[in-house]
């Protein structure tokens, strides 16, 4: 896929993140980059420390590979801004002083069964290649509950994916609109649930509409 040649405004770009809340769940996303609401539960306050910790140190040396704590990202062309938990810059050889980026995403649980996480670290990986104008092959997700890196192939399906949802996420934050809430098994995992109230809004745009109409009554 071609992404389609848009330069944004630095008024309008959106956060790296938000683009794995599109992808577990649309909703959610508008609720906190639309609605603006936000509550923290044990798995969010355990994710937060993971990056607090992740970002410690601003850069460091490892033989051949420089490592760059929490990078200030931003793609122009994808409108999305954002930091990076780590970026490794491998030394491609002794001739060769050449270094190329590989991203690597801290989260605190296991591999998810969903895109969320490979698209969030794309995403990072597309920004970082207009930023320093190369091409990267691959990055890494590591798992806290796992204690084990998950290599990420940036290949053209992923790619792919990526840009339909970056799409997606600039058209729902145009939009304004909070979609309806539709209740799964996810939902007990998302510290928003008291927000978004899944199970009562019954298909409302809303969740503050449905507070407001609890109030009236």
């Amino acid at each position: 896929m071609t992404y389609t040649a848009v330069i944004f405004d630095e008024d309008d770009l959106l956060p790296l993140s938000a683009l794995q809340h599109l992808v577990f769940c649309a909703r959610q996303c508008a609720l906190i980059h639309i609605e603006q609401m936000w509550t923290e539960n044990v798995l969010t306050a355990e994710g937060r420390m993971m990056h607090e910790k992740a970002h410690r140190e601003e850069h460091e040396s490892r033989g051949s590979i420089r490592i760059e704590y929490g990078m200030p990202l931003r793609s122009l062309k994808l409108g999305l801004i954002g930091k990076s938990d780590i970026v490794e810059f491998h030394r491609q050889g002794e001739k060769d002083q050449s270094s190329l980026p590989f991203p690597v995403e801290y989260k605190r649980g296991k591999p998810k069964a969903n895109d969320c996480d490979r698209v969030q670290l794309c995403a990072q990986a597309l920004c970082l290649e207009e930023m320093l104008d190369v091409h990267i092959p691959a990055g890494a997700l590591y798992y806290g509950k796992t204690r084990r890196r998950q290599d990420v192939l940036f290949d053209s399906t992923l790619r792919t994916t990526t840009e339909k949802n970056i799409t997606s996420l600039h058209k729902l934050i145009r939009s304004g609109r909070t979609p309806p809430a539709v209740w799964s098994a996810k939902c007990t995992q998302c510290s928003l649930i008291e927000q978004c109230l899944p199970k009562q809004t019954d298909g409302q745009n809303s969740a503050l509409d449905y507070l407001r109409r609890m109030l009236r009554e």
